[in-house]
């Protein structure tokens, strides 16, 4: 709590420092220095934008970071199709094998996509996985149609958000802030392939001192494939008291549920023969995700702001299925006349947490320099039940037989404090220092399953408590007004993991010395606009990835050690180039013509002291080397027609780098892939949009990931060409 006492008393004395200068601002003005953070990115007509340099109580200067504004996203939205959503953002990876769209896996510079769990993921501000230090599962995601934008942070965004290397993805939900009359409805209804409907509907309004907004999401499909259909139902909703002209309130909450029928996996063979075949005609997925939160802003004077949010995450994973490799037939037992029983895991997800902000402006050396700093507490359990026996059944039911041999419980508890500094050498040169105070624990007790007599087999009691601090710098050269350098170096680490405290007695050991993973990231790159008609970000980076956390087995041993075994680097360029050639020529064309390119390049590769001799100097698995996608839009102020593609490079799907592919699809290369789509955009009236989109038009087969468990086992198939129409209105 050193820290914490640290953080306040900096904030007081800057605040002293102010009261004593008591003149005129004379330093820059910063771009986007704004009281509410819903406005930013509302006005524009573009879907891609650089960060500014503050947003709300939130430092953004010097590091690398992408602004997508969802409603100009020339794209399938209503199904989460991110590689359209995040098409210009250079190096996402993205996972694509649930029809759904909840489900979203996304990485970048060589880490794993799996459910997002490289990123810091949040909604609004706050955690919504399912517990970002022992288990940071993105299993819910919103619904993009209730999505204003979606900020972007890697490199040194850590020193902010804590516990990530990827760095960090904020859902600003829609919340009607920008409404003044005391009613507004808006709906989208949405028909498409494979028996798509989406219907969403929002109403919002302002009377008084109060401010609301609410919406509605429903989806429901049959999936491309076979046995794929699912459902889909959000409520939002969020209430804004205005108590003093400086004061103001919000509670909000979430409450979203999904059910979905798993198709399973395939193998290689399978896929080249049908696509979109299936073998699991009983494995179900049901997720009911609750985020209620209590946002407190209050502005003490313009340059003066303090944020508080209380946030809970209330989740129930379920699943149910027949999980026996593809190889294995999901049949009808001759001597039973029934099917076999099936697995059922039941997760319940009980998270409480707070942060707490400041930020501030104050006079050094005649300039205008930034303060900002903040505190967080956080406590989360996760109640695990799995193995359970489910029925023989085919449609979703979570009716256990006994007892669930596994029955544990998961705890992490988090306190952390950070500062950071904005110092302005002069009217160029922005130099952005900060530090982050954490506290750690995680603990895991309870049942790991029974022994052949019937005892109990108890989980090792193991608790690791730690602290540290991490560390970073940031840094802009302004060239002239609307480009600039920047670079800067961010710690970060990923926590030991709750299934790295999950050993079974009778054959794992954890390492009493298992240490978190950490490690840091560096970015150089060059960004800004030329006029209206060209935007870019060209950049490098490195990124070390030390204490990575795996099994092995000792020489001679009859058991499993769980422990760290070794470091991993990624290292390489992303870049991103939009250019407007009608613009270019005449400003005030209402034409619209550009093109994007977005490109990564990416080495990821396990170092040569790796305790596993297989993995040596052996590329990082899921690490495509190059991702590019290109795009061109062109049209009108009243109708627009996008078509992009998208290329990824093949894989390993193992850190052995397997190439060919095993007989039951789950180890062995995932092959590159090109992806076209189409989408159009006519804005009828102001009250009236129709969209459009084929999405993967020339039909290709391909899949992003190889599972060893759920939803697989075996090679997951991407949805072959299916398209959308959609009709919008706002009263």
């Amino acid at each position: 709590m050193k820290c914490v006492r640290l953080a306040v008393f900096s904030i007081l004395f800057i605040q002293s420092i102010q009261a004593q200068t008591n003149h005129k601002d004379t330093g820059v003005i910063m771009s986007g220095n704004l009281p509410d953070i819903t406005v930013v990115g509302r006005n524009s007509k573009s879907d891609i934008q650089q960060m500014p340099e503050i947003v709300g109580t939130s430092i953004y200067a010097g590091r690398k970071s992408s602004l997508v504004v969802v409603d100009n996203v020339q794209g399938n939205v209503v199904t989460n199709t991110m590689r359209q959503v995040l098409s210009k953002v250079p190096g996402i990876h993205v996972w694509e094998s649930d029809p759904s769209g909840i489900q979203i896996g996304i990485a970048t510079r060589g880490l794993s996509p799996n459910r997002s769990w490289e990123f810091n993921v949040r909604q609004n501000g706050y955690d919504i996985a399912a517990d970002p230090f022992g288990y940071p599962e993105a299993y819910y995601n919103p619904q993009l149609q209730g999505v204003q934008r979606i900020e972007i942070v890697r490199g040194q965004g850590s020193l902010q958000y804590g516990p990530q290397f990827g760095g960090m993805v904020n859902y600003i939900l829609k919340n009607g802030s920008e409404i003044n009359k005391p009613f507004e409805f808006e709906t989208q209804q949405t028909l498409g392939s494979n028996g798509l409907f989406n219907s969403y509907n929002a109403i919002g309004g302002k009377k008084g001192k109060v401010h609301y907004y609410a919406f509605f999401d429903h989806r429901n499909g049959d999936g491309w494939r076979q046995n794929s259909r699912y459902f889909s139902n959000a409520a939002f909703g969020t209430v804004t008291y205005y108590m003093t002209s400086k004061f103001s309130a919000t509670a909000e909450v979430m409450q979203s549920h999904t059910r979905s029928q798993q198709a399973g996996g395939l193998t290689d063979q399978q896929i080249v023969q049908d696509a979109q075949q299936s073998f699991r005609t009983r494995n179900w997925f049901d997720l009911t995700w609750t985020t209620p939160a209590l946002i407190l802003n209050y502005n003490f004077n313009e340059t003066t702001r303090w944020n508080t949010k209380f946030f809970a995450t209330l989740g129930d994973r379920n699943s149910v299925g027949y999980l026996s490799a593809i190889t294995v037939k999901d049949s009808i037992n001759p001597s039973t006349g029934t099917y076999n029983n099936r697995a059922l895991t039941a997760d319940r997800y009980r998270n409480y947490g707070m942060e707490s902000r400041i930020i501030t402006d104050y006079q050094l050396a005649g300039m205008k320099n930034t303060f900002s700093g903040g505190v967080r507490y956080y406590t989360g359990t996760t109640y695990r039940n799995a193995n359970g026996k489910g029925t023989t059944g085919t449609d979703y039911d979570m009716s256990v037989i006994g007892q669930y041999p596994s029955d544990i419980s998961f705890g992490s508890k988090n306190a952390a404090a950070f500062v950071e500094s904005i110092f302005r050498i002069n009217d160029n040169l922005l130099i952005i220092p900060g530090i982050r105070y954490e506290w750690l624990e995680g603990a895991a007790e309870g049942r790991n399953g029974f022994d052949g007599s019937g005892n109990p087999m108890l989980l090792q009691q193991i608790t690791r408590s730690r602290s540290f601090l991490l560390k970073g710098i940031g840094a802009e050269y302004h060239i002239g007004k609307a480009t600039e350098i920047y670079a800067n170096y961010a710690e970060a680490y990923r926590p030991i993991q709750f299934a790295n405290l999950q050993a079974a007695p009778t054959t794992d050991v954890v390492d009493e010395n298992l240490k978190d993973a950490k490690g840091y990231s560096i970015d150089l790159g060059y960004r800004g606009k030329i006029g209206s008609f060209l935007q870019f970000d060209i950049s490098s980076f490195y990124l070390l990835y030390k204490n990575r956390m795996g099994t092995i087995v000792p020489a001679g041993a009859a058991y499993r050690f769980i422990t760290n075994v070794g470091n991993s680097t990624s290292k390489g360029m992303e870049a991103f180039v939009e250019f407007s050639p009608l613009k270019a020529i005449k400003t005030t064309s209402n034409a619209n013509l550009s093109v994007f390119v977005s490109y990564s390049y990416t080495d990821a590769r396990y170092s040569n002291d790796h305790k596993d001799a297989s993995t040596k100097g052996k590329r990082v698995e899921n690490a495509p080397m190059h991702i590019l996608r290109t795009g061109i839009t062109a049209g009108s102020p009243k109708i627009l027609f996008t078509a992009q593609l998208s290329y990824v490079d093949e894989v390993y799907s193992d850190a052995n780098n397997t190439v060919a592919p095993t007989s039951n699809g789950q180890n062995g290369l995932i092959p590159s892939y090109v992806v076209t789509d189409l989408s159009a955009t006519a804005k009828i009236s102001k009250s009236l949009n129709l969209k459009a989109g084929l999405n993967n038009l020339f039909d290709a087969r391909y899949f992003t990931r190889r599972a060893g468990g759920y939803p697989g086992p075996g090679a997951l198939p991407a949805d072959g060409r299916t398209f959308f129409v959609s009709v919008g209105l706002k009263l």
